[in-house]
């Protein structure tokens, strides 16, 4: 089947091809095969609009207008024939300027004229029939091709009288490559296979066709089903949120196809718009490509290959195609509506379905975002702290202000004045030459990076940190960027100064690898923690712990310790929990009782991560107010906690295909000033599955 802007191509009694005219619903038949037409293709250009049918015995290309004039004369219309005797024809796709027609058929992809009968090249190199081939629009004279062998191939086609191999792959699945799209704005390779898989491999230059993702249709329906199901269910069960969740059984306990052959891949052009509670319409000015199954249409989110709606045959009544046996849809839409041409697997049946892809998302969507909306996230502490055993304030306290030892008189502590409910209050008793001083330091010291600047790329330095080869587990630069504390295997903290010339400090004591470091908000501490489940904090310019918490605290090994709070906490791992720890520093020594540490911690509260058996990766702001805390789990989920509502706040299952072993947020930085939404942003990482930018408003 084939669709262009404003025609559909079919087979019609085998091999007669039927072109029908949606604009004025008039069909046009065609007369030219002898076998059965097995493929069918539009041309590139809409002027003159070219269709090339194939069957086994020829291949003929049609020229629409002129056909069109010898119907009204009263005369028949003939096609141009360009190949005989090729064989079953399974593919045929014009290039991008309709001068040639690459025809798949058999193991062989011929270049065929697209004016005369020629063959201006022979490919072949497939050791199974070839099920689909696209010519690269941004990249002159370029064929990828997939086949039932389950690889793909890419080759330059030079003068079209010899063909170049550039790339082959390995066998990428255990079913056959059924469907294909080269998507020109991202250079990417989009296959998919009969099991309902797809792989994006990236044909920028330099990568070397590596994957970018691989996506189970089945496993990201059924995520789907359960996020509209879910959503619809907070929002009330008096309001009707969705027909739609009823329909497409989009339950929990519902079931899916076992399987999701692709039998088609397309570009979607289409701009889909929301409203909120406020009336304020936001368009998500993204790109979509359409997937075609047999059991429904799937709309995919190129940005980040998640399901954004999907169209099962099964939920309309009176539509009679329960599998469909091929499909093919319109690239562009009309009026906001798309055409889908669908034909039976079992029965002489096509159907043209009209599809308002807008309306579509709306439906599946709305409900979803409006519960994301009433409980909107963000890393900027946005309301009063309303736990106090978490962030205790000032109260007021109704014990007077006593001599202590040796005075008569006392400062007073502050307890009887009213809370201070101020984050920031500038000083601004500062004299004239203390202002420009203070002025003249925070230019040198904080210089503001130019965002107009590229990223630093150029390398400047290497050192060797120590005399054998040791892996370096963790590094960490201080806030104002002077500093850079890294920790070692060999169960040492090393401190460097940011250009690497000199060893600020070395700090020994830990009986592991060391795991993690993290900086103070005011640089003077260094938090580390190591497999020997001991946590350490440790004063920069001495030596020796100012806090030791050992191993009874700990049952399991203790990972991402950091300071929280602006330094009023200190944050870390162990087995499925985070542990929140109140803390008090204090580095002097009795000299008769050295051995005795007078820094004191407390454990305010543990948080359990939910269905994981281990936090791979936790993240938290320090450098401005933040009750957010970010957690990734061996269960592949991501996790995010507000400590001032003391719970679990939201989860996302399966974030990566892998565990995420790094969460990246924008912490703030001495030297750009950025918007506040800016960090709301957080990056995640894991093995073999690419880094993904997420939004904490939207949790997408």
């Amino acid at each position: 089947l084939a669709c262009s802007h404003h025609h559909c191509a079919f087979p019609l009694n085998r091999n007669e091809l039927c072109i029908w005219n949606t604009a004025t619903a008039q069909p046009l038949r065609l007369l030219g095969h002898h076998y059965a037409i097995s493929a069918v293709s539009f041309g590139s250009k809409p002027n003159p609009l070219l269709v090339c049918s194939a069957s086994h015995e020829r291949v003929i290309v049609w020229n629409l207008d002129e056909c069109t004039q010898k119907v009204q004369e009263g005369l028949t219309p003939r096609g141009i024939v360009i190949g005989t005797l090729l064989g079953m024809v399974l593919h045929v796709r014009f290039s991008p300027d309709d001068q040639q027609v690459a025809v798949c058929a058999g193991n062989r992809i011929y270049m065929l004229s697209a004016k005369n009968e020629a063959i201006l090249a022979e490919l072949d190199g497939h050791l199974a029939p070839v099920t689909a081939a696209e010519f690269c629009t941004w990249e002159k004279s370029m064929l990828v091709s997939v086949s039932e062998d389950r690889t793909f191939k890419a080759r330059k086609v030079w003068n079209y009288s010899t063909g170049q191999l550039i790339y082959q792959s390995g066998v990428l699945t255990a079913f056959p490559l059924l469907s294909l799209l080269l998507d020109e704005e991202n250079k990417q390779i989009i296959t998919g296979c009969a099991e309902g898989q797809l792989w994006i491999f990236s044909l920028i230059s330099g990568h070397n066709y590596r994957c970018v993702a691989l996506i189970d249709l089945k496993k990201e329906q059924e995520k789907f089903c359960n996020k509209v199901w879910k959503s619809g269910k907070k929002i009330g069960e008096g309001r009707n949120t969705s027909k739609l969740c009823k329909t497409n059984n989009m339950r929990p306990e519902g079931s899916v196809e076992t399987s999701l052959p692709v039998l088609l891949i397309e570009h979607c052009d289409c701009l889909i718009c929301f409203h909120n509670e406020e009336n304020i319409s936001s368009a998500l000015n993204t790109n979509y490509f359409w997937i075609g199954s047999s059991t429904g249409l799937l709309i995919i989110n190129l940005a980040n290959f998640e399901l954004e709606g999907f169209l099962s045959y099964k939920d309309y009544s009176d539509f009679s195609i329960r599998f469909a046996g091929s499909c093919a849809i319109t690239r562009k839409a009309v009026n906001g509506k798309v055409l889908c041409l669908i034909t039976s697997m079992f029965e002489d049946i096509i159907a043209v379905l009209e599809v308002n892809l807008a309306a579509l998302v709306r439906t599946q969507q709305t409900d979803f975002l409006l519960s994301r909306n009433k409980k909107s996230l963000s890393v900027i502490a946005r309301y009063r702290i309303t736990l106090n055993v978490f962030f205790p304030l000032r109260m007021k306290s109704t014990v007077k202000d006593q001599p202590l030892v040796f005075h008569n008189k006392i400062k007073s502590s502050g307890y009887t004045a009213s809370p201070q409910m101020t984050m920031f209050s500038p000083n601004n008793n500062l004299k004239k030459k203390e202002v420009s001083k203070w002025k003249t330091t925070c230019k040198q010291k904080n210089k503001e990076y130019p965002l107009e600047s590229y990223p630093p790329i150029k390398y400047e330095k290497e050192i060797s940190v120590t005399c054998k080869p040791t892996p370096i587990y963790c590094i960490e630069y201080s806030g104002d960027g002077e500093m850079l504390a890294c920790g070692l295997a060999d169960k040492a903290v090393l401190i460097f100064n940011s250009n690497l010339t000199n060893t600020c400090n070395v700090f020994a004591g830990h009986d592991g690898a060391v795991n993690s470091v993290g900086w103070s908000h005011d640089k003077k501490w260094l938090v580390s923690a190591s497999e020997d489940r001991t946590l350490r904090v440790w004063s920069v310019c001495k030596n020796e712990p100012a806090l030791i918490l050992g191993k009874e605290k700990f049952l399991k090994t203790v990972r991402f310790a950091q300071f929280y709070f602006i330094d009023a906490f200190i944050l870390l791992c162990c087995g499925s929990e985070f542990y929140l720890l109140s803390y008090h520093l204090d580095t002097t020594k009795d000299d008769l009782k050295r051995y005795k540490q007078r820094s004191v911690c407390k454990l305010v509260q543990k948080f359990p991560m939910a269905s994981t058996m281990e936090i791979t990766s936790l993240s938290a702001v320090n450098d401005f107010y933040s009750y957010i805390v970010l957690t990734a789990g061996s269960n592949r989920a991501l996790e995010v906690f507000d400590l001032n509502a003391g719970c679990s706040t939201a989860v996302i299952p399966e974030a990566h295909t892998r565990s995420v072993y790094q969460i990246c947020q924008n912490k703030g930085s001495s030297f750009s000033a950025q918007q506040p939404e800016a960090y709301n942003l957080f990056m995640t990482t894991a093995a073999g599955d690419g880094i993904k930018l997420w939004d904490l408003r939207t949790l997408r």
